[in-house]
C-alpha cells in the first residue's frame, strides 16, 4: 500500500467518529494543518428496550457515515483525499452470520443489562471485567439468546464494523480490542484463558489484527460510490474514540493527560509502558499508536445536565448563568450522578441520588451547578486514582461536547487542582481518525519510523485556559469531601 510521499504530504484525510449520539466527520489538509471540512449525522437507540439495554443498529452507523462524509467532503476536490481513518465507540458488540450479515442490534458501552455475566467473568479470570466491556456481552448473548448466538461467525467492535464496511476486509487493532475484556494488553495479543471462558468458538470468530500505523485495506468500490470518493484509498486501522480522541488531543507522547466531556467522560494518558489497576477500574488500554493508555472512564456526564435542560426547558446557556450565580457547594444540593448507572465507582446498579434537598433548592440554577458539581466530583476521583497509579498531572487538556461550557470547566480546575487548557478542535476523535489516517499514509511513504506524535503535534490548538481559583481552593475542598462521603454511605463498596 505504498504512497507518493508528496500526495501524503499535501493530500486530504477524512476522519470519522461513530459516537453514540452521532457520528462526527472532520476533513484535514496535511499542508496547513488545519480543518477543511465538517460533517454530522445523528443516530438513535434502540426504542422499547428494558431499564439497563441500551443498543443500536450497526446499519444506521453506516447510513450516518454517509450523510457525515459527504457534508465533510462538499466543495472539497475528493480526488485529493489520501486517506481515511475511524473512531469508533468502544466495546460495542457487532456480531454477525456466515453470509456477514448482522445478527442482532448491537450492545453498547453503557448497557448495564449484562452485569451478573461481567461478574462471573471477573469471578473466573480473578480481575475485573467491567460490565461495558464487549466480553460479557458475547456471553450474556451466548445464555440469553442461545439461538442468535448459534449464528453467528464474527465478532467486531464498532470501528471494526465500519472499517469493514469501508474496505470488504475484516480486522481488529490493538487499542480497541484491549477494551474487549478478553485481550491481554501488556502483550497485545488476545487472552486465550478469557476467551474459553465465553466459548471456544470465540478465536475463530475474531479477525486478524492490524498494528499501529498500518492499513486495514483501502475503500471498496461500493462504499467509495456512496461517500463520493474513488475506490482505492487506504483506509487506516483506526481504533477505538478514547485511543483517536488521544492521537487528536496531542496524548501521543508521555506526560499529557486528556479528560473528554462526552456522554460519557474519561480522563487518560499515553504512556510508554502499560499502567495495572489492582482495583481493575482504571483499563490498562494500548493506544492507537504503539504504546498504552491508561484509561479511567465514568459513564454519566452530559447526560446529567440533559436531564437538567429538558427538566427545565431551558437551553444550557441560561442553566449556565443560572449556575453561575449559585455559590460553591449548591448550598448543600449533592447530586451523585449516576443515572446509567456507573462504571467507576463499580455500580452498575446504582441510580442517581439528590441529596440536603431544603426549600429553594429545587431551582434550575441549583440543580444545574449540582449537575456540574456532582459529576466534576466524581471525575476528580478518577483523577486521584491515576495520580495514586504513578501518574504525573501538571495541566489537563479538556475535549469533548461539555468542554464547551466556561463553568464547568472552572469547577474541574478547581476539583483536580491543576490548570487546564481547552483543545480548540472538541472533535478529537473524529481528527485523531484523520491524524492516523496521515501517520499511516506517510509511514507507507517512505518514513517506516515516524512517530505519530511528530505527525500530530502541528494539528494540536488552545482556545482557552483555567487555572483553580485560591479563593475557593476551601469550598472545593469541603465539596469534594460532602461528596465523597455521602458515595460512600451509600455504596459502601465504592471504598
Amino acid at each position: 500500500m505504498s504512497a507518493r510521499p508528496d500526495a501524503a504530504a499535501r493530500g486530504l484525510f477524512l476522519g470519522f467518529d461513530v459516537g453514540t449520539q452521532s457520528t462526527k466527520a472532520v476533513v484535514v489538509d496535511a499542508a496547513t494543518h488545519a480543518v477543511v471540512g465538517r460533517g454530522s449525522a445523528p443516530h438513535a437507540l434502540v426504542d422499547g428496550l428494558p431499564p439497563g439495554h441500551m443498543e443500536q443498529r450497526p446499519a444506521d452507523w453506516l447510513a450516518a457515515c454517509v450523510v457525515a462524509g459527504r457534508q465533510a467532503l462538499a466543495g472539497l476536490d475528493a480526488a485529493r483525499v489520501q486517506g481515511l481513518g475511524v473512531s469508533g465507540q468502544q466495546h460495542g458488540c457487532v456480531v454477525l452470520d456466515a453470509h456477514g450479515d448482522v445478527v442482532r442490534p448491537a450492545k453498547l458501552w453503557c448497557d448495564t443489562a449484562t452485569a451478573a455475566e461481567a461478574a462471573e467473568l471477573s469471578a473466573a479470570l480473578g480481575r475485573a471485567v467491567p460490565t461495558g466491556f464487549t466480553a460479557s456481552k458475547l456471553l450474556w448473548l451466548k445464555r440469553r439468546e442461545p439461538a442468535n448466538w448459534a449464528k453467528v461467525r464474527h465478532v467486531l467492535l464498532p470501528h471494526d464494523f465500519v472499517n469493514a464496511w469501508l474496505t470488504g476486509e475484516r480486522s481488529m487493532e490493538a487499542g480497541d480490542a484491549s477494551g474487549t475484556g478478553f485481550f491481554d494488553p501488556r502483550t497485545r495479543a488476545f487472552d486465550a484463558r478469557a476467551m474459553a471462558a465465553i466459548d471456544d468458538r470465540l478465536p475463530a470468530m475474531l479477525p486478524p489484527l492490524r498494528p499501529a500505523g498500518a492499513f486495514a485495506g483501502r475503500l471498496a468500490a461500493a462504499a467509495a460510490a456512496e461517500l463520493g470518493l474513488p475506490a482505492g484509498v487506504p483506509v487506516s486501522a483506526g481504533g477505538g474514540d478514547n485511543m483517536m480522541s488521544a492521537i487528536g488531543s496531542g496524548a501521543t507522547r508521555q506526560g499529557v493527560v486528556v479528560a473528554s466531556l462526552g456522554t460519557s467522560g474519561t480522563v487518560f494518558a499515553r504512556t510508554d509502558a502499560p499502567v495495572v489497576d489492582p482495583g481493575g477500574l482504571v483499563a490498562p488500554f494500548c493506544s492507537s499508536d504503539g504504546a498504552w493508555l491508561p484509561l479511567l472512564c465514568v459513564m454519566n456526564l452530559t447526560g446529567v445536565t440533559e436531564e437538567v435542560r429538558a427538566l427545565t426547558g431551558l437551553d444550557h446557556g441560561a442553566l449556565t448563568a443560572a449556575a453561575a450565580a449559585v455559590a460553591p457547594g449548591s448550598d448543600g444540593l449533592v447530586w451523585l450522578p449516576f443515572l446509567l448507572g456507573e462504571r467507576v465507582p463499580d455500580l452498575p446498579h446504582a441510580t442517581g441520588t439528590l441529596l440536603g434537598l431544603r426549600p429553594g433548592l429545587l431551582r434550575p440554577g441549583h440543580l444545574y451547578r449540582a449537575a456540574l458539581e456532582g459529576t466534576a466530583c466524581n471525575l476528580g476521583l478518577g483523577l486521584d486514582r491515576l495520580r495514586a497509579l504513578g501518574l504525573q498531572v501538571g495541566e489537563v487538556r479538556l475535549t469533548g461536547g461539555g468542554a464547551h461550557n466556561a463553568l464547568w470547566r472552572q469547577i474541574l480546575a478547581d476539583v483536580f487542582a491543576c490548570p487546564i487548557r481547552v483543545l480548540a478542535e472538541t472533535e478529537s476523535a473524529a481528527l485523531g481518525g484523520a491524524i492516523q489516517a496521515l501517520w499511516a499514509a506517510r509511514r507507507m511513504a517512505g518514513e517506516a519510523d515516524l512517530p505519530c506524535d511528530a505527525v500530530a503535534a502541528p494539528f494540536v490548538r488552545f482556545a482557552a485556559a483555567v487555572a483553580p481559583e485560591p479563593a475557593r481552593a476551601a469550598a472545593t475542598a469541603a465539596l469534594r469531601e460532602r461528596f465523597r462521603g455521602e458515595l460512600l454511605r451509600l455504596h459502601p463498596s465504592a471504598g
